[in-house]
C-alpha cells in the first residue's frame, strides 16, 4: 500500500442530545506526540467540561490506534469515535469530542450514539485528500548512456528531477510511487553501465 486517505483541513461540529453538548474536532496528525499536544490543548481550553474523549488512527495502514473514554462508561465514547475514523477510511487522524453534561443521563447506548454522531459530523465537515508515498531512485550513468537511462526511467513511470554531473557521468534522480519503484529499478538495470546510488551514500 503506497497511498492513504487523511484530512486536508480540520473539521468541527456540535451535537446536542438531552441538553448535553458534544463539541467535536477532527485533525490530521502524524505522531502520538502531536496527538498528546492537541488533546492537552483542548483539555485546557475546555477545562470546565465533564469529559474530553478522543480516538486516533496512525500509520499508512491504520496499524496504530487508541480510543479513550475519559471517564465515560467503557466503550461508550472512544470506541464509537474510533469507529467513525475507520468507517470513513481515514488514517493519520485524531477526533476529540468534548462533552458538557446537560443534567440528563443518556445511558451507555445513548452516549455511544451521541459520540458517534458528533465524530461523524466533524469528519464530514473536514476536507479529505489522498496522499501517495513516493520514493526517489538515484543512479549514475556515463554520459553516452544518459539519454537511454532517462528514456527508460520515464517509460517506467519515473518523474525526472534535476540531474547532477561529474566529470564523466550523469547522476539521475527519479521520483516514483513506492509501489512502482522496483519496476523502475528493473528497467534501469538493463543499462549495464548504470550504477544505483543508495540515498545514504
Amino acid at each position: 500500500m503506497d497511498h492513504y486517505l487523511t484530512l486536508a483541513s480540520p473539521g468541527q461540529a456540535t451535537y446536542v442530545e438531552k441538553r448535553s453538548r458534544f463539541l467535536a474536532f477532527a485533525f490530521h496528525v502524524e505522531s502520538e506526540e502531536e496527538v498528546k499536544d492537541i488533546v492537552e490543548r483542548h483539555r485546557k481550553e475546555y477545562y470546565d467540561a465533564r469529559h474530553v474523549c478522543y480516538a486516533y488512527v496512525l500509520g499508512v495502514g491504520g496499524e496504530r490506534f487508541r480510543a479513550v473514554d475519559d471517564g465515560e462508561p467503557g466503550g461508550s465514547a472512544g470506541k464509537p469515535i474510533h469507529g467513525q475514523i475507520v468507517s470513513h477510511g481515514l488514517t493519520e487522524v485524531l477526533v476529540i469530542v468534548v462533552r458538557y453534561f446537560g443534567g440528563v443521563k443518556l445511558g451507555t447506548g445513548g452516549l455511544a450514539v451521541a459520540y458517534k454522531t458528533a465524530a461523524a459530523d466533524a469528519l464530514e465537515s473536514a476536507t479529505t485528500e489522498e496522499r501517495v508515498l513516493m520514493a526517489t531512485v538515484t543512479a549514475e550513468v556515463p554520459y553516452p548512456d544518459a539519454d537511454t537511462a532517462m528514456r527508460f526511467g520515464r517509460n517506467a513511470g519515473g518523474e525526472m528531477l534535476t540531474p547532477d554531473y561529474t566529470a564523466t557521468s550523469t547522476i539521475l534522480h527519479f521520483c516514483i510511487r513506492q509501489s512502482e519503484e522496483q519496476n523502475l529499478r528493473t528497467a534501469l538495470a538493463k543499462i549495464h553501465t548504470l550504477h544505483f546510488i543508495d540515498n545514504d551514500e
